[in-house]
């Protein structure tokens, strides 16, 4: 399993107690609508799965989390300040009107002129325009988010029909 396969969620931010709890960090907004029971941490790059024996919320972004065979602080000391993640099958999926141009990043670019760009890696909002990277001919590309450059959303394929500035990849490639 890696983080390709998975979604963030938070991350474990200090032990309490004695007992191997852990205090978490919960920034994903829906996560009381995902049944899970174990969860993946990640440990020098890669994840390591851990089964929950309980969790409990305190606030809307804070939980206690007990791990199974972590019931001493000695054994949850390591675990403090790791990312917490899911499969991307227990992942929500968003209404019509709850998508955004973020939720766009792991998408297929394809351009009118050139076809193929790649997945979408990375969106980010700059002042005045939110801009996509896509690594296009083993070139980061940035190209902006906008009704003139797209064409169209395929949300179930998760394509993004795009057609970019003429001469924008020129100057990448050139």
């Amino acid at each position: 399993m890696t983080t390709d396969d998975c979604f963030r969620i938070g991350s474990t931010v200090k032990t309490k107690g004695l007992k191997g709890e852990l205090h978490a960090y919960i920034d994903f907004d829906d996560i009381g609508k995902i049944k899970f029971n174990s969860v993946f941490l990640e440990i020098n790059g890669k994840l390591v799965p851990y089964f929950i024996s309980s969790m409990k919320y305190l606030q809307k972004n804070a939980a206690y989390l007990v791990l199974e065979d972590v019931d001493t602080i000695e054994k949850a000391a390591p675990l403090a300040k790791k990312d917490i993640y899911l499969p991307n099958k227990l992942k929500p999926k968003k209404k019509k009107e709850e998508f955004t141009l973020f939720d766009l990043a792991g998408f297929t670019a394809i351009d009118d002129h050139e076809g193929e760009l790649g997945k979408i890696t990375d969106v980010q909002e700059y002042p005045q325009q939110i801009l996509a990277t896509v690594n296009y001919q083993n070139c980061e590309v940035l190209f902006p988010l906008n009704a003139e450059v797209i064409k169209g959303i395929d949300a179930v394929k998760e394509i993004l029909y795009v057609d970019l500035p003429e001469g924008l990849l020129d100057i990448y490639l050139g």
